[in-house]
């Protein structure tokens, strides 16, 4: 890339945040705004970006100003009437997408993407990890790998994992040798308007695979399937198709023991070092991913390794993350933010522990997903024994009258009531409780460590 500077609007998202490490890594200058600090702009300024959390032109630093040595990028999340974006436009800077920019650094790459409304993380990560301990390659990701410490993997070989984000039809920026669609359930309703629209994006994505390439599709995601130039594989967790899990037994602290089907074979007594029967999931959607990168350069996965990789995998931040795991009282977070995404989590977490009380914590996100699937969201929270809801987490949006958490309340069929973030923890203190739960993507994880505290008192 012939541009010295990187200018980034929204440099504290996920996504975002491993472009910029990506190109401090190469040697670039790199800065830029974004609304709020957080762990990872402290992480990035201390890896040399320099970062402001002003909407303000005059903050953009001077060597930043120059557009003949400056690519500026920003994220969807960014809208067009912020000021900085809207200068950088009219001085001609050249500006573009976070997705866009992830599809220039793509080319020439085997990309294995990973796509879907829910499960898309820890598929990536898992796929990334698999790659890293079997082959080689980089990866850029939706969240932070326990493993690597980071959302960046950089390798060496040909093979790039990664996420590809339905949000703004992102993902329709990327053209890859393999794919996988985890689910193309109703979200982001904001922008596509109907779940018809939602899966005739994923259609399109298909469509894009390239030819000779490889759709892994979860068994019963509906949708279109027309790329006559792809071979087309189906997983599942325990039903029978191309790739799935069997004999699955449940050992100590919610951990599974399986044997994983393939296309050529059985991988016995596999282990997976994250808990969870929604996991196993996700790393049947990986291994078929690794497994078709095998066919495509006419080798066989090695059993053993693949073992040993599955067993070693510490998972994602905010993805089935434990804070507190006694026979008195367990605490985990989850970044779960849909209701099928809660429904699983839940499902898995009645299976790891049986009989035990649950009490889930759920701060809902965007006023349009809530509005528009409010009574899904009151269906899967009722899979708990209590809910504690918490006020919607704007994010990008304005507030929508009439569109609160207590329209997910009104629905439960379980006992529930509302918290402030604030007082979370000397509320949930307070209860009986026994599995506690914290759900949401917005900015609940902050009060993880205060509600780990109270409830380490209690176990």
């Amino acid at each position: 890339m012939e541009y010295e500077n990187v200018y980034m609007l929204g440099i504290g998202g996920i996504g975002m945040s491993a472009l910029a490490r990506f190109f401090l890594h190469e040697g670039k200058r790199v800065a830029g705004y974004d609304r709020t600090p957080s762990p990872l702009t402290a992480a990035l300024e201390a890896e040399g970006a320099a970062i402001h959390y002003t909407d303000d032109v005059t903050c953009i630093p001077a060597g930043f100003r120059d557009r003949e040595r400056t690519l500026a990028v920003y994220t969807p999340a960014v809208h067009d009437d912020h000021s900085e974006l809207a200068w950088l436009r009219e001085q001609g800077f050249r500006v573009i997408k976070r997705s866009q920019m992830l599809g220039i650094l793509a080319e020439g790459k085997y990309v294995m993407a990973v796509a879907g409304t829910h499960g898309k993380t820890t598929t990536t990560t898992l796929v990334a990890w698999l790659n890293s301990r079997m082959a080689d390659g980089s990866a850029f990701l939706g969240g932070i790998s326990r493993n690597f410490g980071s959302n960046l993997v950089l390798g060496g070989g040909r093979r790039l994992a990664v996420e590809a984000d339905e949000f703004d039809r992102s993902f329709l920026r990327l053209h890859p040798d393999v794919a996988v669609v985890t689910s193309a359930d109703a979200d982001h309703l904001d922008i596509y308007g109907t779940h018809a629209a939602v899966r005739e994006a994923f259609a399109q994505f298909v469509r894009q695979i390239r030819p000779g390439g490889d759709l892994v599709i979860r068994q019963g995601v509906d949708i279109a399937l027309d790329n006559p130039a792809i071979g087309v594989w189906r997983y599942a967790y325990d039903e029978p198709c191309d790739f799935y899990a069997r004999n699955i037994r449940l050992t100590a602290n919610g951990h599974y023991r399986f044997d994983l089907v393939v296309p050529d074979g059985v991988i016995a007594d596999c282990t997976l070092g994250v808990p969870g029967w929604v996991n196993i999931e996700n790393a049947v959607a990986a291994v078929a991913t690794l497994w078709c990168a095998a066919r495509r350069e006419a080798c066989s996965l090695d059993g053993e390794r693949l073992r040993e990789a599955l067993a070693s995998f510490e998972g994602v931040k905010r993805r089935f993350e434990f804070y507190v795991n006694t026979p008195r009282q367990v605490y985990m977070d989850d970044y779960a933010h849909h209701p099928r995404e809660l429904a699983a989590a839940l499902s898995s977490l009645r299976g790891m522990f049986p009989g035990r009380r649950i009490t889930a914590i759920f701060q809902p996100h965007l006023y349009t997903r809530t509005r528009d699937l409010y009574r899904e969201f009151a269906s899967s929270l009722s899979l708990a024994d209590e809910v504690v809801l918490v006020p919607i987490y704007p994010a990008r949006e304005e507030p929508i009258e009439g569109v609160t958490s207590e329209l997910i309340g009104g629905l439960l069929t379980v006992p529930w009531r509302l918290a402030d973030r604030e007082e979370l923890a000397g509320v949930v203190a307070a209860m009986e409780t026994d599995v506690v739960v914290s759900f949401g993507a917005g900015n609940i994880d902050a009060c993880c460590g205060a509600l780990a505290e109270a409830l380490r008192r209690k176990a």
